[in-house]
């Protein structure tokens, strides 16, 4: 009987933890795609033509590809982020010229590892950096 309510209370606690860090994990996954993306508007911004929007040349992707960037780094870190979940916002104004502040947003719906019919969890990140070039 006492090694029952042991083993019970330890398998609660080790799926217990193991939740905890898929949540954590995928806040730090989340957290490194806003900082990515606010990285590279940082570096390409100013002289972006569209800065959230897919500006793909001939030899890849333009300097205006933050989306993209958000979405690559996700995709790295086994989370699938859609066009929707990703903001790209210019704080000065609506400009991306040096000196000008760019906001990345990403939100995540976290659905629990063991479900257990419990709601998904929007998980939020933000950035924010100055435009250097």
């Amino acid at each position: 009987m006492e090694f029952a309510l042991v083993i019970v209370s330890l398998v609660l606690l080790l799926f217990g933890m193991l939740e905890m860090t898929m949540f954590i994990y995928t806040y730090a996954a989340l957290t490194g795609a806003a900082k990515e993306g606010v990285r590279y508007a940082v570096v390409h911004g100013a002289s972006a033509a569209s800065p959230s929007g897919p500006a793909a040349g001939p030899s890849g992707p333009g300097p205006g590809d933050v989306v993209s960037r958000v979405k690559a780094y996700g995709a790295a870190s086994l989370h699938k982020l859609s066009d929707n979940n990703i903001s790209v916002n210019y704080l000065d104004g609506n400009s991306n010229s040096p000196g000008s502040r760019v906001q990345v947003s990403v939100s995540y719906p976290y659905q629990p590892l063991f479900g257990l019919r419990w709601a998904s969890v929007t998980i939020s990140a933000n950035s924010v950096g100055r435009i250097m070039f």
